[in-house]
């Protein structure tokens, strides 16, 4: 990794940056350089969504000491107690690998599939697009959506057009964001769509769109990368993602609020 001024932002820098370790100098060469790449923002972001969530679910198992029921027999005492003993972080991430294994061919496997962003439209994978579509676009000032909400019926039109379900913009006035408009996206499951809302302080929050099989689901789910948290589900036909810089309380409120909107 190149830390020097000017230097070419290199592979290095950009997994640096995902992991928090970019040195502070070089900070603004890497974000100048992934503005210029919209895709490869795209990509990292969803890289750093999906150990963000990883870490979530696994990341406070490595402080928790060993079950002595788990402790090989060389590591018992004198007394023939097997002594707890703390697995290291490259343990515990080794058995996680084992765990997500176990879990796609067994019991687990629909978990599996909602959580890699499979047909059904939902996990890690979805709401890492949905996070990282939000954080690219939320910061553009002269092109933030490409049809803006004068053109409402148009753009609701198009998106349904081409996700091949009848799509609705919610309103959430109630909320105090107001439509700014929405842009036709693609993820590896095909085309997806964006809608914007904003408020009167100019805060914004994006609700993230793409088809999705299986029979709905449509409890929320949570998942929160960095400042920007998001809630997710699936129901007629569509996943769903509200993503914002906002605390965990004020998202649900909006999140509720898309969901009666859409089902009123």
């Amino acid at each position: 990794m190149n830390t020097e001024p000017g230097a070419p932002v290199t592979e290095a820098d950009l997994h640096a940056w995902m992991d928090g370790e970019l040195p502070e100098e070089r900070h603004a060469e890497v974000e100048r350089h992934l503005a210029g790449d919209p895709e490869l923002a795209r990509r990292f972001e969803r890289y750093r969504a999906q150990r963000a969530l990883l870490n979530g679910a696994f990341g406070p198992l490595i402080d928790r000491p060993l079950p002595a029921a788990l402790a090989p027999p060389y590591s018992r005492g004198r007394e023939g107690v097997r002594p707890r003993r703390r697995l290291s972080p490259l343990r515990m991430l080794a058995a996680a690998a084992v765990l997500l294994v176990f879990l796609a061919g067994g019991a687990g496997g629909w978990w599996l599939r909602g959580w890699t962003g499979g047909a059904a439209g939902g996990g890690a994978a979805f709401v890492a697009d949905a996070v990282a579509a939000h954080r690219v676009f939320v910061v553009e000032v002269r092109h933030p959506v490409e049809v803006g909400a004068d053109q409402e019926e148009h753009l609701v039109g198009w998106l349904s057009k081409r996700l091949g379900k009848p799509l609705r913009a919610p309103r959430l006035a109630g909320q105090g964001y107001d439509l700014v408009g929405g842009r036709l996206l693609s993820d590896a499951q095909g085309p997806a769509a964006q809608l914007m809302y904003q408020d009167a302080a100019g805060r914004r929050i994006t609700l993230y769109i793409r088809p999705a099989t299986g029979a709905p689901d449509t409890s929320f789910r949570f998942a929160q990368n960095g400042n920007v948290q998001a809630f997710y589900w699936r129901d007629n036909g569509l996943a769903w993602a509200v993503t914002g810089d906002l605390d965990r309380v004020t998202l649900s409120a909006i999140a509720e609020e898309v969901y009666g909107a859409l089902n009123s």
